[in-house]
């Protein structure tokens, strides 16, 4: 595990596992860790080399009283890509990863990106009053405002820790290895109520449809149909995204929106062919 501080004073924890290539740098979502990408370290093509960190609020890296909102943790991802001195890599975010990456290219740009993967994340999470129903469908909003704020309120109030609990295991479907259950919460604990609420109400305000049409570099986006992320939307991002490309697993493959933890062979394989 290595350190580097952010250019507003945040310690970031982070993992480089070395090797040649293109450097792969991997984002996890909210609440969540680096510890999601544990299959992924070792598990790709040998000799690649991998790069994931702790969001500021998560996991190991610092929890100050500032900066939950998704352009800051683009700008967090900025200092550790400059901080690896990596002048062009390939990029992965998985659910509030993949909105970093969309915040980052829309702040940024694509330049430094050779390839894009965008795990399991609608384009709006929140169906806002103004969206009509064709587009909440479309971009697979999961809340209205109301049931947004209800579950900020609830993750804040003092049953905080048992809503968490159930929140993540309404992101499997069927019948779910326990021991993978347990480790999902277990992270999910590492993230206070004071950064994590507000972090999740900004991520949820987010629209970001106007960005896809201006990712310019190779994609793949990946879903699953055992989410409680609809398909359907990451077949919209996909035809939104030029010259993107498509790969549902199938319930048989992976029931839940942990698709690299449930079946990091089938994942693995799939990241593998489109970074090759």
């Amino acid at each position: 595990m290595h350190e580097l501080i952010t250019n507003d004073g945040v310690r970031l924890a982070y993992r480089d596992s070395g090797g040649d290539g293109v450097p792969l740098v991997l984002l996890h979502g909210w609440g969540q860790t680096q510890e999601m990408f544990r299959h992924q370290l070792e598990g790709l093509a040998p000799g690649r080399r991998v790069v994931t960190v702790d969001f500021r609020g998560h996991g190991r890296s610092g929890k100050p009283r500032h900066g939950y909102r998704i352009a800051r943790l683009a700008r967090d991802v900025l200092d550790l890509v400059d901080h690896l001195g990596l002048d062009r890599f390939d990029a992965l975010g998985w659910s509030m990863g993949a909105s970093v990456w969309w915040s980052f290219v829309d702040q940024y740009g694509t330049g430094r990106i050779r390839r894009l993967v965008l795990v399991d994340q609608p384009a709006a999470v929140a169906a806002v009053p103004w969206m009509t129903e064709t587009e909440q469908r479309e971009c697979g909003a999961i809340f209205d405002v109301a049931g947004l704020l209800e579950l900020g309120d609830a993750l804040a109030g003092p049953d905080g820790e048992k809503v968490r609990e159930d929140f993540v295991r309404s992101m499997f479907s069927g019948d779910t290895d326990p021991e993978l259950l347990a480790f999902v919460t277990e992270q999910i604990r590492s993230t206070p109520a004071y950064a994590g609420v507000p972090l999740l109400f900004d991520h949820c305000a987010q629209d970001w449809r106007d960005v896809l049409d201006c990712i310019d570099v190779p994609t793949l986006v990946i879903g699953c149909e055992g989410s409680h992320v609809d398909p359907a939307s990451q077949r919209f991002i996909a035809e939104r995204i030029p010259g993107a490309g498509l790969h549902v697993f199938p319930k048989s493959v992976a029931s839940s929106h942990f698709p690299f933890l449930e079946n990091p062979g089938a994942f693995n394989a799939v990241v593998e062919k489109f970074l090759s």
